[in-house]
């Protein structure tokens, strides 16, 4: 039924179509409650490895509390934004606002210069990004300077990979492929049949970009210094620098709404809304709580069309993330991918923002995008898809949603998100395609079928089919499968890991027309025992959803391992009882019950999920066309390899403080919130 024939409807139909829309909306919201509700109900099964066989009453009964738990924090959600918007309305319906609403009840007089203080501090360290990054980097001073660099078996890879490479070019005889030997390609591994014919020994599995990057300056540190060390700790602290960058320049939009003061007719007739504490047009939010901060008014306008700028209670928890969450501030100096990632998407997700905020500042066309802003998606874009090989899936996806949601600045799009995208993606394929480096294997992304094999394997071998058996053979050594299997991590199934791991995926000798077989084997292995397949499913992925499950892999885990502590030249000597202490104190405040919670990526990943059904409940389309790349991340940690490994949560855990402060803003409605411009209600 096409819009026009809806917009001739009868009232009647029109209201049962909108009844509908919402009943299927609020059905959704209901799934995505109900789905953590389940992974935190079959959590303790899952952590006793007993399988949903063993799910009984009490179990039955944790998924319903958990339900209600998490649908009524909707259903909160949902009443507060109507109860806000509803009070919009209705100031915007009455008599012009006045600049002093009627008075309440006073703080105690010393109490209330505290408070008016502390607000005050707050909003002016937090005025501009250059504040916001001093702010933290203040903050986090300690980190770079007693802790150094954190790091794990990843950036060791690459600097091997690397290393062999630079060896191949100096001319250095190395062996490449034959049984006896044992190259950097050989650990994750990859597999031979897509390894060139020409020897080279670089891969795309860590992206290549960064692996020449980081193997090239632990290459200059082996040269200057003997070892990589000096060269890891000046990486880590290049990327706490842009840690601090990124956080700051996503806060600052979120917190100062920077782009408005840009469309000001001019200083003395369109107040600095960047820095509310310049206001001449504004009220306390609160007068018995002055540290809430003002609220812009215009007594002959719209009360909502204009944002108004974060207050200084949403600013002091946003910025107490950034300085005390383990998850940020381990992250800052931790030389994996995923930090890195995570870091660009808070950029990007803080540029999008504003290009959510523009879409119709003025009726009938949006507001001119600033240069600046158009610089930093294209270099934000760039980051992330040099870091993360999902990434270009989420940009993609992310085109297509915002032409549809925004399809007047369809250049835009296409110039900062597309062009990028192709460009990066592309080239990196053409190396792959030219056979100057090796792609990933696709067993990567194979974690979920993996581990439902191997379960099957181990707890019910003769479920599977002779035929499915055969097939499996040339691909998989199904007792190895059998042996190495983890419940919370498929990383021994497909034989990641040093030279004397077990062989189960045979790597050196499967083909390319072996692995067309792999999907249609899975698929009658998983008919054969599908109860014992799901087990396997559940177990690496409900920790991603269940806050009581503990992190299989913390970010302190980063900060204090062997490779840090031990395997190396001098930073093991460096504070290495204080790295030890650090890691201990966190790991001990996770442990705490609810309080942990805060320590746990988990946590942010549930909330935000519940605060994306809240959306769909409301139907803000446009928020959620700018959300999805929350969603998408979640299904990259439901596919990843290991169950409830934190470094994959990071990018939902850095906005999520952002995230409530647009839920608590669309609230007060605006011409934003649906890309139409409301008209006044005096018009």
């Amino acid at each position: 039924m096409d819009r026009d024939h809806l917009s001739h409807s009868p009232a009647p139909t029109r209201t049962a179509l909108a009844r509908v829309g919402a009943a299927l909306c609020w059905l959704v919201a209901g799934l995505a409650c109900a789905w953590i509700a389940w992974c935190t109900a079959i959590g303790p099964l899952m952590r006793a490895d007993s399988g949903l066989s063993a799910f009984r009453w009490t179990n039955g009964v944790g998924f319903v509390a958990m339900f209600a738990v998490c649908f009524g924090i909707v259903w909160l959600l949902v009443r507060s934004a109507h109860r806000t918007a509803d009070s919009a309305h209705r100031m915007a319906d009455s008599a012009p606002r006045t600049a002093f609403p009627p008075r309440i009840p006073a703080l105690p007089p010393r109490t209330a210069r505290f408070f008016a203080a502390a607000g005050r501090f707050i909003m002016r360290a937090t005025g501009n990004w250059r504040r916001i990054w001093l702010v933290l980097v203040i903050g986090w001073l300690w980190i770079p300077t007693t802790l150094l660099a954190a790091y794990g078996a990843d950036i060791l890879s690459q600097t091997r990979e690397f290393a062999w490479a630079w060896n191949q070019w100096t001319g250095l005889d190395q062996p490449y492929i034959g049984f006896f030997s044992f190259v950097p390609m050989d650990i994750y591994p990859t597999a031979h049949y897509m390894w060139s014919t020409d020897p080279t020994y670089l891969t795309d599995q860590h992206n290549i970009v960064l692996t020449v990057f980081y193997g090239a300056t632990a290459a200059l540190s082996r040269y200057l210094t003997g070892s990589n060390d000096a060269g890891f700790v000046v990486l880590a602290a290049l990327q706490w620098l842009f840690a601090g960058f990124c956080c700051a320049s996503a806060a600052n939009r979120f917190f100062n709404l920077p782009w408005i003061a840009r469309t000001a007719s001019g200083p003395r007739t369109h107040p600095d809304y960047a820095h509310p504490e310049r206001l001449h047009t504004a009220n306390p939010v609160d007068f018995a709580h002055p540290e809430r901060g003002l609220r812009a008014y215009t007594p002959t306008a719209e009360p909502a069309r204009t944002p108004a700028p974060a207050g200084p209670l949403a600013r002091a928890l946003v910025m107490l993330l950034f300085l005390c969450c383990p998850l940020v501030t381990f992250s800052t100096i931790s030389l994996t991918k995923s930090p890195l990632f995570a870091f660009a998407f808070t950029w990007w997700f803080g540029l999008m923002y504003e290009l959510y905020m523009t879409h119709r500042n003025t009726p009938g066309r949006p507001q001119p995008t600033r240069p600046v802003t158009i610089a930093a998606l294209v270099v934000s874009c760039v980051v992330m898809l040099v870091s993360a090989k999902y990434a270009w899936y989420i940009l993609m996806t992310q085109v297509v949603l915002s032409l549809l949601a925004d399809r007047r600045r369809w250049l835009l799009y296409l110039l900062t998100l597309l062009l990028p995208t192709v460009l990066v993606h592309g080239a990196i394929a053409m190396l792959i395609g030219s056979g100057a480096i090796i792609g990933g294997d696709p067993i990567e992304s194979r974690g979920a079928q993996l581990q439902m094999i191997a379960r099957v394997a181990q707890r019910n071998p003769g479920a599977i089919p002779e035929s499915a058996a055969k097939k499996l053979a040339p691909i998989f050594n199904i007792d190895q499968m059998a042996q190495a299997y983890r419940s919370e991590d498929a990383d021994p199934v497909k034989s990641s890991g040093i030279q004397s791991k077990k062989v189960s995926y045979r790597w050196r000798s499967v083909t390319a027309e072996d692995m067309k077989q792999f999907n249609a084997v899975w698929l009658e292995i998983v008919r054969a025992d599908p109860q014992t397949a799901f087990d396997a499913l559940f177990a690496k992925s409900y920790g991603y959803f269940d806050v009581f499950d503990p992190p299989y892999v913390p970010m302190s885990y980063y900060v204090d391992n062997d490779y840090v502590q031990r395997s190396n030249t001098w930073i093991k000597y460096y504070n290495h009882n204080w790295r030890y202490g650090v890691a201990h104190v966190v790991r001990e405040w996770s442990r705490i019950p609810v309080l942990g919670w805060v320590t746990h990526g988990n946590f942010y990943v549930t909330l935000t999920l519940l605060i994306g059904a809240a959306e769909l409940a409301l139907r803000r389309w446009r928020a959620l066309s700018w959300h999805m790349p929350l969603l998408l991340l979640m299904g990259v940690m439901i596919t990843a390899p290991a169950n409830n490994f934190e470094r994959h949560m990071l990018p939902i855990a850095f906005v999520f403080g952002f995230l409530c402060i647009m839920f608590a803003r669309d609230n007060r409605g605006g011409s934003w919130v649906r890309g139409t411009a409301r008209p006044s209600p005096r018009a």
